[in-house]
């Protein structure tokens, strides 16, 4: 296959992929890739098949692809084509939560000397390596690497990166629990969609809406957070997008769990279960069985609930995610507050705080915590965050963590 009838039929996959006709494309793109001997033409469809790959959830094959095509960068000794690659490869292990791979190929990524071309990607591989960060719970370098993203965006007028980017903020303030921002950047997202978005896959729409829901259910609004989650998950069962049908799943039983309705809530939580578990979505895993343990405690069923909680501790720790460990010692305290066993509500309590200390989760104004309960916060430039009514009420000549970091012990 030479290589004008390579790109005829790159060509003709997109077309039946936009067409929502997924596996025909896929076969043809296969196709393409035994048949050309074009190795610029075979680079550009295992981008389609990475692509196609990731928005079904299959991403053990995204990463099988993002291998070739690394192998096919180096044949063409194009460093704008190995840089993507090497974006591909961190994309792939950030969907299989091996974050610390991602950071790794990210760093790759940005320390390639490509041309302008490379330039450009920078701003999607600093928003990898940020939701990288954020997966490990390191809050700090999580939202450097977001804002270095959105200056990206705004840099090379870039709005489909600004609304991704946008989606992941909401979930980083989502999970510190300043829940104003949660809903803001979202609907900054969905707004780019409304002004832009006419031309974009319709998937950016389907996750402003996700992260709106998650928002809106966090805020107490239940009606406004199925609302948006229906919407989301129409789009989601269209496309055959099952990352996001597991989302989507998680949040409505979410939204029923608050609603204290358990009964219909555990059918959702095994859905989105089993698709997070046929996907390797084990950061999603971890929600899921937050969700199920609260249930549990609902009815008052604390056996089954500190099951779950096991399944959960052991995934957590697995992937380094300090912040689900956080939640898991702060049920576990519940629960043994509740049983009067107090030697394990002590280990419980220490085990919590190691966790405050160890993510900086409080103000270094006020010494409260952060992520406790919701709460308006302000970052500095340097991405240290804090009370907004404490930066308010103190005013900062300079940071005081990043004050703090910088005094070094004299040696003995």
């Amino acid at each position: 296959m030479g290589q004008d009838q390579t790109k005829q039929q790159i060509e003709k996959g997109l077309h039946l992929y936009q067409s929502n006709q997924t596996e025909k494309a896929l076969r043809v793109w296969m196709r393409v890739l035994e048949k050309s001997a074009d190795p610029a033409g075979r680079f550009r469809v295992l981008g389609c098949l990475i692509t196609a790959h990731a928005e079904m959830g299959r991403y053990k094959d995204m990463l099988k692809f993002a291998v070739v095509q690394i192998d096919t960068a180096r044949e063409l000794e194009d460093p704008d084509f190995l840089t993507e690659s090497y974006l591909n490869l961190a994309r792939s292990n950030e969907k299989l939560c091996e974050f610390q791979k991602t950071i790794s190929y990210c760093k790759t990524c940005l320390n390639m000397q490509g041309t302008a071309v490379s330039l450009q990607l920078n701003g999607q591989v600093s928003l990898s390596m940020g939701n990288a960060f954020l997966g490990l719970s390191i809050f700090q370098k999580a939202l450097e690497c977001f804002e270095k993203a959105l200056r990206y965006a705004h840099n090379n007028d870039d709005k489909m990166l600004e609304c991704r980017v946008c989606c992941s903020l909401g979930n980083f303030y989502t999970q510190i629990k300043d829940y104003e921002k949660a809903l803001f950047f979202p609907c900054k997202a969905a707004e780019l969609v409304n002004d832009y978005g006419k031309g974009w896959s319709l998937k950016y729409r389907a996750m402003s809406q996700y992260h709106m829901a998650v928002a809106y259910r966090k805020l107490g609004r239940l009606a406004d957070a199925m609302d948006c989650c229906e919407e989301s998950m129409k789009i989601a069962l269209q496309h055959g997008d099952r990352p996001l049908q597991a989302l989507c799943l998680l949040c409505f039983a979410d939204i029923h769990r608050s609603r204290r309705d358990v009964q219909t809530a555990f059918p959702r939580y095994d859905s989105s279960m089993s698709i997070m578990t046929e996907i390797g979505n084990r950061l999603g895993l971890i929600q899921v069985l937050l969700g199920v343990t609260k249930c549990w405690m609902i009815q008052k069923e604390l056996d089954k609930a500190l099951e779950s909680i096991e399944k959960a501790q052991e995934l957590a720790e697995g992937l380094g995610n300090k912040l689900g460990l956080l939640k898991l010692h702060c049920l576990c305290e519940r629960i043994y507050r509740t049983r009067e066993q107090q030697q394990e509500l002590r280990d419980h309590v220490v085990k919590f705080h190691e966790c405050v200390e160890e993510m900086e989760l409080y103000c270094g104004m006020c010494g409260e915590s952060i992520g406790e309960k919701n709460n308006q916060l302000q970052a500095l430039p340097c991405s240290h965050f804090f009370h907004l009514k404490c930066l308010q009420t103190n005013g900062t000549r300079g940071c005081p963590n990043c004050r703090r970091l910088s005094v070094k012990p004299g040696y003995v």
